[in-house]
């Protein structure tokens, strides 16, 4: 038996939507895209939401919203995917890492504490694997200190904490619809705010800068009332080719109606995981998995000896991954070095486990079947 790793929970519903925007021969920044604007925004009770092309540029546009002076330090875990420390450099500030929590490898509060100065000016906490950062907690240091909080929720579409939204806990939260996460649009993502005031100039922003789309300017000109300067547009301000097209959000839309069908199917699956390994020695859960309003887009254990489990998986026809290694072991991020014992030690035993809505039973026990068969 082979087993993918991820896979797209995607067929004839969606292949229906894009045939949809086939017919109306609009594949651009169109209607499609804020229709779904306005539907992810209903769904995650925000006020605002702007289609972007990838969680990457979501944070990118995010942390320019506040026009902190170059060279201001935002606070990050040391544990994420390179777009979150990218995108800091990206606005000319200084990444701060900050230590994992040993039990969730979110962001560690304590070491949040450790590593805060008055240089600091936001800090961005990771949902790793989908698992909440304790924001309740976060909010009021942040506060406290006049951090803007940006949430990272590309791991965590569909969750909640403490029955409120992920994404909706910080000054903006960002989503990832990448083909592995949640739910997908291909690539794409998302910003989301309740201040709608502090979204609008990322609406030009992620069109070139341009006051005016494509869309719009349709519009006007197809108004019976048009006048001859409805092409007319202007760039006030420096922008990016970051936008979300119709294409992805014809995807989007009906994956959104799917998501919450998704993220429990993921939930049966984890239980299934967590109950199949209560009794192994040598691979345990790498968090503590709460299958409750969750959003959990990967299953990852922890293993001593990695690598010859990893090959012993292989053999077996199942495929793993490691997500991820500490960004300051990348060379980009080496000048940025900062102490973070735990995330150094733990990340080398971390193995990511097959984990898609469609994965079957069967194949689920033939991932526990492997699993427990491992003798190092």
């Amino acid at each position: 038996m082979d087993i993918r790793l991820f896979k797209p929970s995607v067929g004839n519903d969606e292949l229906e939507s894009i045939q949809q925007v086939f017919g109306k021969a609009w594949l651009g920044l169109g209607p499609r895209v804020g229709e779904f604007e306005k539907k992810w925004s209903d769904y995650i009770g925000s006020a605002e939401s702007v289609g972007v092309n990838s969680c990457t540029a979501a944070l990118h546009l995010a942390l320019s919203a506040f026009k902190f002076p170059k060279g201001k330090k935002v606070l990050v875990p040391v544990v994420t995917f390179a777009a979150t420390a990218m995108a800091v450099l990206y606005n000319g500030l200084v990444p701060v890492f900050v230590d994992v929590d040993e039990t969730t490898f979110g962001i560690s509060l304590e070491d949040l504490d450790r590593k805060y100065d008055s240089d600091c000016v936001a800090v961005i906490p990771v949902h790793f694997m989908g698992h909440p950062v304790p924001m309740d907690q976060l909010m009021p240091w942040a506060r406290a200190r006049g951090l803007k909080v940006i949430e990272d929720t590309a791991h965590s579409a569909g969750g909640k904490y403490l029955g409120k939204a992920l994404g909706t806990w910080g000054d903006i939260g960002c989503f990832s619809f990448e083909e592995k996460k949640c739910m997908t649009t291909g690539d794409g993502g998302m910003i989301s705010s309740n201040d709608p005031e502090l979204l609008r100039p990322l609406r030009h922003s992620r069109w070139v800068g341009i006051n005016k789309d494509t869309w719009e300017r349709y519009e006007e000109n197809a108004s019976y009332h048009a006048d001859a300067n409805s092409w007319y547009y202007e760039i006030s301000d420096i922008g990016y080719k970051y936008n979300m097209n119709d294409l992805m959000a014809s995807i989007g839309l009906v994956q959104l109606a799917k998501l919450d069908k998704m993220n429990r199917r993921r939930e049966e699956i984890i239980g299934q995981y967590v109950d199949g390994l209560a009794g192994s020695q040598l691979v345990q859960p790498a968090i503590p998995y709460n299958l409750n309003d969750s959003s959990y887009w990967a299953f990852v254990v922890r293993v001593k000896e990695r690598e010859a489990f990893i090959l012993h998986m292989k053999k077996k026809g199942v495929s793993t991954g490691v997500h991820y290694m500490p960004l300051t072991m990348h060379p980009l991020f080496v000048p940025y070095k900062a102490e973070t014992p735990i995330a150094d030690t733990l990340w080398r035993e971390l193995v990511t486990l097959p984990l898609f809505p469609d994965l079957t039973d069967e194949e689920v026990a033939y991932v526990l079947e492997s699993v427990a068969s491992y003798a190092p």
